[in-house]
């Protein structure tokens, strides 16, 4: 199981989907909700437009929207042999698995994929800031202005 946000699409995330995926014989991935994330980041895209994204992938057998609730909710949900963080993920590896022990799931690996090495955009914000820095702050907000209106 992988998750995050994939807000928007670049190299990282295959990188980090791919690694995920040789881990095992499926790939669940949890897109973050609207909601869990929009406090921390500026999102472009909505949650099912991330999931659609993300699913139409050939390394993910299935992509799903996080819980509402707990994010252990999910867990219990998918059943994973194996959970693997992101580089850039806020989860501490130690705690997770401490935290996993005590919400009933004590023997689920947690994997740490190390970031991509590859020539290209690493990250989202790398995408926000060469969007912006090309047609202005104020072209990129007048386009999810309009997509929103639809």
């Amino acid at each position: 199981m992988a998750q995050g946000k994939f807000d928007i699409l670049h190299p990282g995330h295959v990188h980090y989907l791919r690694e995920s995926a040789a881990l095992g014989d499926e790939l669940s991935v949890v897109v973050a909700r609207d909601d869990r994330v929009a406090d921390r980041t500026d999102l472009y895209m909505d949650e099912e437009s991330r999931r659609i994204v993300i699913e139409a992938l050939e390394m993910v057998d299935v992509a799903v929207l996080g819980s509402e609730g707990s994010v252990y909710d999910s867990v219990d949900r998918i059943q994973p042999d194996i959970i693997t963080l992101g580089h850039d993920q806020r989860w501490d590896a130690d705690a997770l698995r401490e935290d996993l022990a005590e919400h009933g799931f004590p023997d689920v690996e947690v994997v740490e994929i190390g970031p991509w090495e590859g020539e290209g955009i690493h990250s989202s914000s790398t995408v926000r800031e060469a969007v912006r820095g090309r047609e202005g702050a104020e072209a990129m907000e007048s386009v999810v202005d309009s997509v929103e209106d639809r």
